[in-house]
């Protein structure tokens, strides 16, 4: 596995699940919780899907000063309510901005765990089709997870196979993993 791979697939920090578990309280205060969750898979989605806005996001030379400028433009281009505006003004304010997408993720990691849904991402190669799919909810109904938002994602650097995250578990059958753990055995052996 690669490290941009690993970055893609790690669960969120401690620091990340902090600010997660201070907004999701803060949400429970009387905030819509499905909108403003939503709210938050858009802008983590936006992240994701831009590169150039991560790099300014990760950029240590991002001024404290300018960011909300950068935050501003992000909230009104997305149309988020005043909830999110306040906690990404928070995040920004702190010098956080590099660790937003994580503190999303841990959001609705947190909410799901809420629920008790077990979110799983799947990454493969080749997009799945219905039977592959079913086979896999399935696997992991009989390993204990009854209730399963799964989320998938392309990835062609594992040449075949899948990696299945199940909050912080990774399970990698990828070509790629598969082949890796083959070049560690053999640094071992020799």
């Amino acid at each position: 596995m690669t490290v941009a791979q690993e970055k893609r697939i790690r669960a969120p920090g401690e620091g990340a699940k902090r600010y997660a578990r201070a907004f999701y309280e803060y949400l429970q205060e009387g905030a819509d919780i499905p909108a403003v969750l939503q709210q938050v898979q858009a802008l983590r989605q936006v992240i994701l899907e831009n590169d150039e806005l991560r790099s300014i996001l990760a950029d240590p030379r991002l001024d404290v000063r300018r960011a909300p400028e950068l935050v501003k433009a992000l909230v009104e281009g997305l149309h988020l309510g005043d909830e999110m505006r306040r906690f990404v003004g928070v995040i920004a304010r702190q010098g956080r901005l590099a660790a937003l997408s994580e503190i999303l993720e841990a959001v609705s990691l947190l909410d799901a765990h809420q629920r008790g849904e077990v979110r799983v991402e799947v990454a493969t190669a080749q997009p799945l089709d219905d039977a592959q799919r079913e086979r896999l909810r399935d696997c992991l109904r009989e390993a204990g997870y009854n209730t399963i938002a799964m989320t998938e994602r392309l990835d062609a650097s594992l040449l075949g196979g899948m990696t299945v995250r199940v909050g912080s578990v990774l399970f990698d059958t990828s070509i790629v993993g598969r082949l890796a753990r083959l070049q560690n055995a053999m640094k071992g052996a020799a």
